[in-house]
């Protein structure tokens, strides 16, 4: 495995309680057992170290309310129709199963995980922000740098916010304990601003390319490829898809400066030997080093939903066994049957087991297939720590056949470009193997469905769409309130704030 220098960091700061997250609120500044940042940021060492927890929220899969299982993956297929929630029963990991039902209200649900995870990261940004100007000793490019990995990070955080609560308090500088109950929310369009403005600040002072030992950090081509994309939300057409041609560069080919490309096989994309391939753009790491217990739980490093993904009481020379989380819906499986990447997504569990005259356990809205993506494999099993919760597979959570169908979609929805645009869509079925279909609407959301299946986008391209109340009625999706998810109970009581239209407080 290649070594990321973020994780060990991180995982040192939680041991030593140092940056110790607030699992009651955000809105919590000063939790027992932190040291005041006025006192901390004296050294570079230091300085580093707080960058490293600021990076912490996004490869932390269980920092939510109440120890919440945060990972992305789950609750956002679980939401999708890639997806159902399964596991073990129909309370089995309640988040899931209330968002995948809609049945999720403002004191149960995925909110308890997204809301704090989100805002702590936000908050650690700010503190870098605010101390790294004045660290003794700290060089003028390694403030540019930690200044602009911040203001990424920053951005990243609110652009999920928006995405998921929309209605959310601006906070750009660590706040004083008198001014954390009156925190009002933001307008939207003044939130995306400063997500603009993050990214752009930031882009200058990022290192186009990292060397082997800080992969993991954010590069200048990560934060193009989510300025792009956050323009691609607001619907500013024209600056997505130029944002987006800095990082595609020649449809097909090799990115000048940033070195991206399709990678050739589809399959090898995914797997844990070949991480930071040249598709990967932005990629979150887990590692399989740290033998971690359940007495670690709110600091695993290691990738707990390959486990969770699974078949339950299974396990052969291939695949190992899981909790039955997440099985495949029947549509997706049809959607994708018979196209290329069928088999690099779908595991069809039946036809395996009947092949092996073996058996595993359904699950709770078993289909009889599986994720494989990010299956657990067996030769990936932890040999130390508990197994379960040492998966080495990292998440990449912006790849190159993304932002080609993202610049495709800018380039279709705004005033021209549809011969780059259909060089683009080509790009992404040529490395598969399939012909041209001509450029539309139509074939850009079919080819996102069909290449990013499970891995997280789904859910937010329908709701973006304006396709969410119809595609996802069967599971009962309700326009004008399922677009958000509430804000938590715990954050409103005592609070200026104002919860999202459709959910009582």
């Amino acid at each position: 495995m290649k070594k990321n220098y973020i994780k060990y960091t991180t995982v040192f700061l939680l041991g030593m309680g140092v940056f110790a997250s607030c699992k009651k609120s955000f809105l919590q500044v000063n939790p027992k057992g932190e040291f005041a940042a006025s006192n901390y940021y004296q050294t570079p060492d230091q300085a580093f170290a707080g960058l490293a927890a600021a990076y912490d929220p996004l490869t932390t899969e269980t920092g939510g309310l109440d120890g919440t299982y945060t990972d992305v993956l789950g609750p956002l297929n679980s939401a999708s129709d890639d997806c159902y929630a399964g596991g073990g029963g129909p309370n089995d990991t309640n988040d899931w199963q209330l968002w995948n039902n809609y049945q999720l209200n403002s004191a149960a649900g995925p909110q308890q995980g997204f809301w704090p995870i989100n805002f702590l990261g936000v908050s650690r940004a700010n503190t870098i922000l605010a101390e790294v100007g004045g660290v003794p000793g700290l060089s003028d490019d390694l403030k540019k740098r930690y200044t602009a990995e911040a203001q990424f990070l920053r951005a990243h955080y609110y652009f999920d916010l928006e995405r998921l609560f929309k209605n959310v308090p601006l906070i750009l500088k660590p706040l004083a304990q008198a001014d954390i109950y009156n925190q009002l929310q933001a307008k939207p369009a003044d939130v995306y601003a400063q997500i603009e403005a993050d990214l752009t600040a930031a882009i200058p002072n990022l290192p186009a390319t990292v060397v082997a030992s800080e992969q993991g950090r954010v590069t200048q081509g990560a934060a193009i490829a989510l300025l792009g994309k956050v323009y691609l939300y607001e619907k500013k057409w024209a600056q997505a898809a130029t944002e987006f041609a800095i990082v595609n560069g020649t449809p097909g080919g090799t990115t000048p400066v940033y070195g991206y490309h399709l990678v050739a096989n589809f399959g090898s994309i995914f797997s844990p030997n070949n991480k930071f391939n040249s598709e990967a753009i932005f990629e979150i790491t887990r590692t399989a080093t740290q033998a971690y217990t359940w007495n670690n739980w709110n600091t695993f490093k290691g990738n707990v939903y390959v486990q969770m993904v699974g078949p339950r009481n299974f396990g052969d020379a291939t695949y190992a066994g899981g909790w039955g989380f997440n099985p495949v819906t029947k549509l997706l499986h049809d959607a994708l049957k018979g196209d290329p990447r069928y088999g690099y997504t779908v595991l069809d569990m039946d036809s395996l087991v009947a092949v092996e005259k073996s058996s595993y356990q359904a699950s709770y809205q078993n289909t009889g297939y599986f994720l494989l993506k990010y299956a657990p494999l067996t030769k990936y099993k932890a040999t130390q720590g508990q197994v379960e919760l040492n998966y080495p597979n990292d998440y990449i959570e912006i790849r190159l056949a993304d932002t080609y169908l993202m610049e495709a979609e800018a380039l279709v929805m705004g005033s021209g470009g549809s011969a780059r645009a259909q060089a683009l869509l080509d790009a992404v079925r040529a490395r598969v193997g399939l012909a041209s279909v001509p450029v539309s609407m139509t074939t850009i959301k079919n080819e996102r469905r069909l290449e990013l299946a499970t891995e997280g986008h789904r859910w937010f391209d329908l709701v973006r769409w304006g396709d969410a109340p119809t595609v996802l009625s069967f599971k009962g999706f309700q326009a004008g309130k399922n677009e958000l998810l509430p804000i938590p109970l715990t954050d409103l009581s005592a609070t200026k704030l104002v919860q999202n239209p459709g959910y009582a407080n």
